[in-house]
């Protein structure tokens, strides 16, 4: 009851205004976060998580936002979006080392002959290879397991000290640090993919040979499930390196956010 009552001084028509600012910059860090943010989350779970979220933190923030009552409409327009764009920004950040992830699962099933075997991802409704799938798939669990959701209501926390209420600047800084991440990720899709990419050359190095060699041997028949079956065991011999990698880029989309909220 005690918890109760410092909170409801806030929740007044005076901090109405201000619970919107809070709850639009919530939304927009939760429609971004991954694994909440995929389309097989109902709307109803990411609408009930933003707005509990959101009285969470009002009260710790509410004194921090300045009145608007004295701002024109363009002014309050512009408000809004710099609140979303905060929330959508460090998303977008996040989400690139996903996607680098399912870029490489969709190099290692090009390289072992996987790249005609689609499903549906139902995350995001489009056609993937069985190998991105999987690989996505063990991603959300390393993301949940090494609690890398949680960096993401730290940086929220954090993005009111170091972008108050209408501070948000989108600067050249901010810029050049999203370019990088969407550089690093064809960087780090290589670099997870290259363990498969070397085993698939050195076996069409091999098929090559053999194909020059034996003339007589049909080396398609011979090299299709060759790759495929090379390519599924060192995929398993692999796993743990790719877990260990996965874990240190969760641990470096940490400092990412961090730098992006300076730079606001």
């Amino acid at each position: 009851m005690e918890s109760l009552s410092t909170l409801l001084p806030y929740f007044t028509a005076r901090y109405t205004d201000a619970f919107i600012l809070v709850l639009l910059r919530t939304g927009a860090i939760v429609v971004t976060l991954p694994v909440i943010s995929e389309s097989v989350v109902p709307v109803m779970v990411k609408a009930g998580l933003t707005l509990i979220i959101a009285v969470v933190i009002f009260p710790l923030v509410a004194a921090q936002i300045p009145p608007l009552d004295s701002r024109s409409l363009f002014g309050l327009v512009g408000l809004l979006a710099g609140e979303v764009l905060i929330g959508v920004t460090i998303g977008f950040v996040a989400r690139m080392y996903f996607a680098a992830i399912q870029l490489a699962g969709d190099i290692i099933g090009f390289q072992m002959g996987f790249s005609v075997v689609n499903v549906i991802d139902p995350m995001s409704s489009a056609q993937v290879s069985v190998i991105t799938q999987l690989q996505y798939m063990i991603a959300m669990l390393i993301f949940l397991t090494v609690d890398a959701h949680h960096l993401f209501f730290q940086a929220l926390m954090q993005s009111y000290a170091d972008i108050p209420v209408a501070g948000f600047q989108f600067s050249g800084g901010v810029m050049q640090l999203v370019f990088e991440a969407s550089r690093d990720m064809f960087a780090l899709a290589l670099k997870i993919a290259a363990p498969i990419m070397a085993v698939m050359i050195f076996t069409n190095v091999a098929l090559g040979v053999v194909a020059r060699t034996v003339p007589q041997m049909n080396i398609f028949i011979v090299g299709f499930p060759l790759q495929i079956s090379l390519g599924l065991i060192f995929l398993g011999l692999t796993a743990p390196l790719f877990v260990r990698l996965t874990e240190g880029l969760f641990g470096e989309m940490g400092k990412k956010m961090a730098a992006l909220l300076r730079l606001m």
